[in-house]
């Protein structure tokens, strides 16, 4: 350390044992010349298993943070449009909603990107959602309200129950939004 160092000067002036413990603490202190690792972010992964069985796990620095219940589709076919699941890959999300007003979609809601599928048709207009008024109650017509395992099929997007996607939005807005959704095969 050279002697013009602040950690030196300190040790000089105050001399004595204090001296040297204050110097020795400021040294253990010192930066190494490495970055601390940054925390990884939040991400999000289906998984998927059956259309009507499969899983959403939220995830951050490598720990799994919460899995959720979710479906995908009626069917495992993926490029059938308005009735397969989510083909695999990476989705960019979108602006999430808890009072989201679409045609067949409403209340809580995370827009994802549109997906170009193996056979070449463009999936569109997908979203993580459940069925709930646009308020994110329950009631109305059906579509609007949660009946039970059988409302985990959908047109293709990730659904899940009206409890689990508030409890998915509570948990992200702890621990920090994700960028992407990454869809894989179980």
């Amino acid at each position: 350390m050279p002697l013009t160092s602040p950690t030196r000067t300190a040790a000089v002036v105050r001399g004595g044992a204090l001296g040297a413990a204050l110097a020795a603490v400021a040294l253990l202190a010192a930066p190494t010349g490495r970055a601390a690792a940054a925390p990884e972010p939040t991400r999000l992964q289906f998984t998927k298993y059956s259309p009507t069985d499969s899983r959403l796990s939220v995830l951050r620095n490598g720990r799994t943070v919460v899995v959720y219940r979710a479906g995908s589709g009626v069917n495992d076919k993926e490029c059938e449009r308005g009735r397969g699941w989510l083909p695999n890959g990476t989705y960019p999300l979108g602006r999430h909603h808890t009072a989201y007003g679409g045609n067949l979609i409403k209340g809580y809601a995370i827009e994802l990107g549109n997906k170009l599928c193996y056979q070449g048709i463009n999936r569109t207009e997908l979203f993580i959602h459940s069925e709930m008024t646009r308020s994110g109650g329950q009631g109305g017509p059906e579509g609007q309200r949660w009946d039970g395992v059988g409302d985990y099929s959908s047109h293709g997007c990730v659904k899940l129950s009206p409890q689990d996607i508030k409890s998915l939005f509570r948990t992200l807005d702890r621990i920090g939004w994700p960028t992407t959704l990454r869809v894989v095969n179980g």
